[in-house]
């Protein structure tokens, strides 16, 4: 955390000549996204909207489960691990905020003030459907880093809706 901090000013003195500087700030809107996590993301995966739908993201990320088939045998494993690491940890890390009850706490509501409303209500969507489903998930008795990487791979297609809503508004 304390990393953080030191991170923080030498971002926050980049990003304004960065091209992916407002997907950036849009992605702050999220709950469990900070100015280090989307910067990171961003500059891991660049223009999320080369990406034709969310899956294709979560596939890149290695959010989506490994397969093994044979015949009419097919057998689902853990995820894939495949593309950004980097990238892969931060939405796992922001996923782990999700199992806390829905709510926008004080620093939260400052980064969305400044956001669009179709961008602080993809968020709000985020945060209802991925609280909801981590309740789900635990109380079906899935572990912990189990419900946290099926919670990331959601957030995933909410980060790729909000970079298109961004996109859509810029054009």
């Amino acid at each position: 955390m304390r990393q953080n901090h030191r991170l923080e000013p030498h971002i926050q003195a980049a990003l304004p000549e960065w091209s992916l500087a407002p997907v950036v700030e849009a992605l702050q809107a999220l709950r469990g996204v900070a100015l280090v996590a989307a910067a990171t993301l961003m500059a891991k995966l660049g223009d999320i909207t080369r990406f034709g739908n969310p899956r294709e993201l979560m596939a890149y990320l290695g959010l989506v489960p490994s397969e093994h088939s044979s015949g009419r045998t097919r057998r689902q494993g853990g995820i894939t691990k495949a593309g950004n690491g980097a990238a892969r940890r931060m939405l796992i890390e922001a996923a782990w905020s999700y199992r806390f009850p829905a709510r926008i706490s004080r620093e939260q509501l400052l980064r969305q003030e400044r956001q669009a409303k179709p961008i602080r209500d993809i968020a709000w969507k985020a945060q209802e459907r991925l609280c909801r489903r981590y309740r789900t998930l635990a109380r079906a008795g899935k572990l912990p880093t189990v419900i946290t990487a099926a919670i990331a791979r959601e957030l995933a297609g909410f980060i790729w809706a909000i970079a298109k809503q961004v996109q859509s508004a810029a054009s």
